[in-house]
């Protein structure tokens, strides 16, 4: 599915692509965006804006055995359809300096968008070494050959560094862009050297460069070893009969829970502003795990307490209890204010995760899958 061709930059002459879209028609050529972490959550969401927007968007993908395309499969179109592929995805990794280089050298990005991570906090204590090298490290690697690349070719590149409200970590809540980072992980230290990498290059070099701190913020599309969607796709199994327990770690932690689809406006309205800058992004809410159980199975009129246990593997060794952001200056310079509340939300994603658990039992009724060996 990988794709090195570089289309051009046409102008735009339709105002939907095959998969109904809307596309705006620019009167400019169209600005192309450069997404790490174009197969992750965000980075679908992204996508999709982008060309809602008129942009060609590039996608930088990790080699794997088996393709991770999932989450944009309904937007690809092979780039042989010249006229309609305006999403191009090309072999990239952010522990190899020479591929970003070299791809920026042959797209030529007006923006590029920096979401590619090794996300998940708990694995971040197992594989420590590696989620610094990816998050670390890997926004250094991309910083330095965007600088070096805007230096030998005179062009401005916009940069969004994504990081994260685990940063804060055990600060207290509200933390708004002037709160102190405590982080509490591997995950969260490399977000913080990430975030002063991107302080630094835009000081040190001038880059216009922008971190954007998100909130937790969810979908379904979220990764299903995401404590949320662990909880809307056990939920989805279990009222369908596939599954009895759900094993979970700390239900009083409290997270300002927020839809992506909603955030990754903010991350496009951070890179159009005249300055660049760094924002919260956030509901300014804050919900427990256990509210998030309360409402996603009393949603389908069960009682998370006859199926719900306590697994001490599932507990951090530094909890983060309590993240809820001040998001007033995205709010007041970018005029953005989330859409999707917090029960839209999980209704959304229970919504979707039952959808899949039909599904499931279909099939194992007839024999074509073996249930999974869950409790």
């Amino acid at each position: 599915m990988a794709s090195e061709s570089n289309g051009s930059r046409s102008e735009s002459v339709t105002t939907l692509n095959s998969d109904s879209i809307a596309v705006e028609m620019p009167s400019q050529p169209r600005k192309v965006a450069l997404i790490t972490g174009i197969t992750g959550q965000d980075g679908s969401y992204l996508t999709e804006f982008l060309l809602g927007k008129g942009y060609e968007v590039h996608g930088l993908i990790r080699r794997s055995s088996n393709f991770n395309t999932q989450r944009i499969d309904h937007i690809y179109i092979d780039p042989h359809n010249v006229n309609k592929a305006l999403m191009k995805l090309h072999y990239a990794d952010l522990t190899d300096a020479s591929s970003l280089r070299r791809w920026l050298d042959v797209i030529k990005p007006d923006e590029v968008y920096n979401l590619a991570a090794q996300s998940h906090v708990a694995v971040s204590f197992e594989i420590p070494d590696y989620t610094a090298d990816v998050v670390a490290t890997g926004a250094l690697r991309l910083l330095e050959a965007v600088r070096s690349h805007t230096t030998d070719s005179g062009r401005i590149i916009k940069y969004y560094q994504a990081g994260s409200s685990e940063m804060f970590g055990s600060t207290p809540p509200p933390q708004s862009e002037t709160t102190p980072f405590h982080p509490r992980s591997p995950y969260a230290a490399s977000k913080c050297a990430a975030h002063w990498y991107t302080v630094n290059y835009r000081e040190a070099y001038g880059l216009f460069a922008c971190n954007g701190i998100l909130f937790n913020h969810e979908s379904p599309r979220r990764g299903e070893n995401f404590v949320t969607r662990k909880i809307t796709r056990a939920l989805g199994r279990i009222k369908v009969g596939l599954q009895t327990k759900l094993f979970l770690g700390n239900l009083q932690a409290a997270r300002d829970w927020g839809f992506a689809g909603d955030y990754v406006e903010a991350m496009w309205l951070m890179l159009q502003q005249e300055k660049p800058d760094d924002y919260v992004v956030a509901t300014e809410e804050a919900h427990t795990v256990e509210e998030f159980l309360e409402v996603s199975f009393g949603y389908l009129g069960l009682n998370w307490k006859d199926h719900v246990e306590i697994d001490p593997r599932y507990f951090r060794p530094t909890e983060v209890d309590n993240l809820k952001g001040d998001a007033s200056k995205a709010k007041k310079v970018l005029g953005w204010t989330p859409k999707v509340g917090f029960e839209k939300l999980v209704k959304m994603m229970v919504d979707q995760d039952l959808k899949i658990a039909e599904r499931e039992k279909l099939l194992v009724d007839a024999g074509f899958i073996a249930a999974e060996q869950q409790p």
